[in-house]
């Protein structure tokens, strides 16, 4: 199964409308000379559904998480098509230009004519800390929201969002009322899933993208881009220069279940950080393991089911609220009951 299935044709329907948007490609050349990067496109006004007209003193913000692989960017997207919004990465990885199969950065087509920020923004060398993503996240969501639309930060580095949300003093917070979602799947289940991902990203040239950038002086892949999991772990595998094609064969299966495993435990790590930060937040949480059961249309009838509708009511029902807070909308939403600890133990 496709880690992200086309947009719902009840989503796409209703957002007829707004015409494609989409950033104009990463020139990494004008990024290693130090040239400032070209602007996307202006988005396409005016919103489905205004995000100021509910806002009151405060706008409006929706931000998704979950761990790698559950389906974020796509939920995001299907909330931007009904909406009107714009996604804001917060992938720490996906900010750096590079390397898009490595990292999964969303594609065109993938996009919807939906606005994106963030993506392939900063030089793949470089950090980018979770106060620079503060810093540029809230620019952007201030140039979203001044737009009418729906800010929409969308990603799997909680770092990154809870910096956002409670870092500087909670000026975040202090502008936007935030509705928080959580788009899970029970680990066994998204273990098997992330292990066939990976299969589908190296049929999709993840080896050959990560060869094409190695470079045999580089001995650190703790800094920008090159921590994404699957240039550390083809390190030995690009470095082989024998003749024995047994020994090269193993190294390149090596490396493959290195980064399968490497990514299982991502996602757990996420998960916990998600658990975290669901005791200090009005977290919403949607079991979307079903739809990693299912193949083809009949996955696509269970995401629309149990993941985009009812987070589609969810995010209505808070933009409809007048000055209210998230932590003030109604709990009884059945798909994001919350789960009994040992459930979600990792």
């Amino acid at each position: 199964m496709s880690l992200y299935l086309a947009p719902t044709a009840t989503i796409v329907a209703a957002a007829t409308t707004l015409p494609r948007q989409v950033a104009p490609p990463i020139d990494v050349r004008r990024l290693e000379r130090g040239m400032a990067l070209p602007m996307p496109p202006a988005p396409p006004p005016p919103p489905l559904v205004s995000a100021t007209r509910y806002v009151g003193a405060r706008h409006k913000a929706v931000v998704v998480m979950g761990a790698t692989g559950t389906g974020k960017s796509r939920l995001a997207v299907d909330l931007a098509l009904q909406f009107g919004g714009e996604v804001i990465n917060a992938d720490k990885i996906q900010v750096h230009a590079g390397l898009d199969v490595a990292t999964n950065k969303v594609t065109e087509e993938e996009c919807a004519g939906v606005p994106h920020h963030l993506l392939g923004v900063a030089r793949p060398d470089d950090d980018f800390t979770a106060a620079d993503f503060r810093r540029e996240a809230s620019r952007a969501a201030g140039a979203v929201a001044a737009r009418g639309r729906l800010p929409i930060i969308a990603g799997g580095s909680n770092s990154y969002i809870e910096e956002l949300v409670d870092g500087d003093c909670r000026a975040f917070r202090e502008r936007y009322d935030c509705c928080f979602l959580w788009v899970d799947v029970q680990l066994p289940v998204l273990h098997g899933y992330v292990a066939r991902r990976v299969d589908d990203m190296c049929a999709r040239g993840l080896v050959g993208e990560i060869a094409a950038a190695f470079d045999p002086r580089r001995t650190d892949y703790s800094h920008g881009v090159w921590r994404a999991i699957g240039a550390p772990e083809l390190d030995a595998y690009l470095r082989w220069s024998g003749d024995d094609e047994d020994e090269r064969a193993r190294l390149l299966a090596a490396a493959i279940e290195d980064i399968k495993s490497n990514t299982r435990r991502l996602a757990c790590r996420q998960r916990a950080k998600i658990q975290r930060l669901a005791k200090l937040w009005r977290v919403r949480r949607v079991d979307a393991t079903e739809v990693f059961r299912r193949r083809g249309d009949a996955a696509d009838e269970a995401w629309q089911r149990l993941v985009a509708a009812p987070c589609i009511d969810v995010v209505r029902s808070f933009l409809h609220s007048g000055d209210a807070a998230a932590d003030d909308l109604p709990p009884e939403v059945p798909a994001f009951a919350p789960t009994p600890a040992a459930a979600v133990a990792v």
